[in-house]
């Protein structure tokens, strides 16, 4: 079943690409393995345990070691400290993310964190002067994170993510299981937290924070474009202020 599943997937990658995107029913082992996540998706730690007894090498996690990363990475680690997590190595991190995922991988005991990364040839030709961001920041977020995690997450029947509902407006009925069109499933396990629920359960937990969050930033992406954010504002504003984007597109359904 992985292997065509994982057909199903390259296939459909490569109709997406030409604007021919599949829609279809979802398969007998994904409506199973959904029964099955489904009555343990309140409790975090139960939902990932399951979810890895049931699809093994066929689930990875999607963090951006980001504000509020160390909470989901802990249940994670508590889960199976060997589950595979997925960074995009987007080659415009700042310094204190990049020492961040180093720091906290080794404090949660998280022995399987994989770097994904733009193809270098695919930069060179896109983004000679790496500028891109500053005048067609969708063209660099398909560059830098779309593209690259499309391809990383063609073998996974299912992604973990810690988004929640209460980050931003796009975010807003985000759902625990979370079926999409293109028959992958999302898992978001803190998709009914709020920040609080997070700040208080990563303090419980002695979880370090991101060195930026002190310094304001409660959203934390590419550098160039991100900024602090004052309490009025939602976590995400900081992420590409003053334009009309507020995703970098890896969550959006193609």
């Amino acid at each position: 079943m992985g292997s065509l599943l994982y057909l199903y997937h390259v296939v459909n990658y490569i109709f997406c690409h030409t604007g021919l995107c599949v829609v279809t029913a979802l398969s007998d082992d994904t409506a199973t393995i959904t029964k099955q996540l489904v009555p343990v998706q309140e409790n975090p730690v139960l939902l990932l345990r399951k979810a890895s007894e049931l699809l093994g090498d066929r689930l990875a996690v999607l963090s951006s070691f980001g504000a509020e990363s160390a909470l989901l990475l802990a249940m994670v680690a508590e889960a199976d400290p060997a589950m595979k997590v997925l960074f995009l190595n987007t080659g415009k991190h700042f310094p204190q993310t990049l020492e961040y995922r180093q720091n906290l991988a080794d404090f949660l005991h998280l022995s399987n964190v994989q770097d994904v990364a733009p193809q270098p040839r695919q930069v060179e030709n896109r983004d000679p002067t790496g500028e891109l961001w500053a005048f067609d920041p969708d063209a660099c977020c398909a560059l830098r994170k779309v593209e690259p995690l499309q391809v990383a997450s063609l073998p996974y029947e299912a992604l973990v993510t810690g988004r929640k509902r209460g980050q931003a407006v796009t975010r807003s009925t985000l759902e625990i299981v979370e079926l999409r069109e293109d028959g992958q499933l999302r898992l978001n396990p803190l998709a009914f937290w709020s920040a609080e629920d997070i700040t208080q359960e990563m303090q419980r937990r002695g979880l370090p924070p991101h060195p930026l969050v002190a310094e304001g930033y409660l959203s934390i992406g590419c550098a160039p474009c991100t900024q602090p954010v004052d309490g009025a504002q939602d976590a995400r504003a900081g992420r590409w202020a003053g334009l009309n984007k507020t995703e970098c597109g890896i969550h959006i359904k193609h």
